[in-house]
């Protein structure tokens, strides 16, 4: 699984003109399921987030995670992470997950965040959204579990 995560100080995303999931200072994580990923990869990729640490201490230095800092998290699926881009001017997609098994990883790794975290927010799944952000520093990180073989 990935997670491309950005530290902001806000962010949010809407849906046919309606806002679906919005939070101030936090991570926004756009989250894309690859084939072979099962819960074993989401449980591993959710524990290395919230344990990440990409929030400033006293000293400035980054040491504090999203956990630490009571920050909140807005998850948006993302299947375009998984691209393949190597050949060519267009992507490939067949990295990722197909749709019914990258649904099921969003919503289970959705579940399993909020059993973890406070402040959850989502995006939708499958839906045309705009997300809008401001990203604090900036900070982005890729974080990916790669699937047992």
């Amino acid at each position: 699984m990935i997670a491309l995560i950005q530290r902001v100080t806000h962010a949010s995303v809407v849906v046919a003109g309606a806002t679906v999931g919005a939070i101030q200072a936090g991570l926004l994580v756009l989250l894309c399921a690859e084939r072979g990923d099962g819960e074993r990869e989401a449980d591993a990729l959710l524990s290395k987030l919230l344990g990440y640490r990409v929030f400033s201490d006293e000293a400035g230095k980054m040491n504090r995670s999203v956990t630490d800092v009571a920050g909140a998290l807005l998850l948006v699926p993302q299947f375009t992470l998984a691209a393949d881009t190597q050949s060519g001017t267009r992507p490939s997609f067949t990295p990722a997950a197909a749709p019914a098994d990258g649904r099921r990883l969003f919503d289970y790794f959705v579940a399993q965040t909020r059993m973890r975290h406070a402040m959850v927010e989502t995006g939708q799944f499958g839906a045309d959204m705009q997300v809008s952000l401001t990203n604090d520093g900036p900070v982005t990180f890729w974080l990916q579990i790669k699937p047992q073989t």
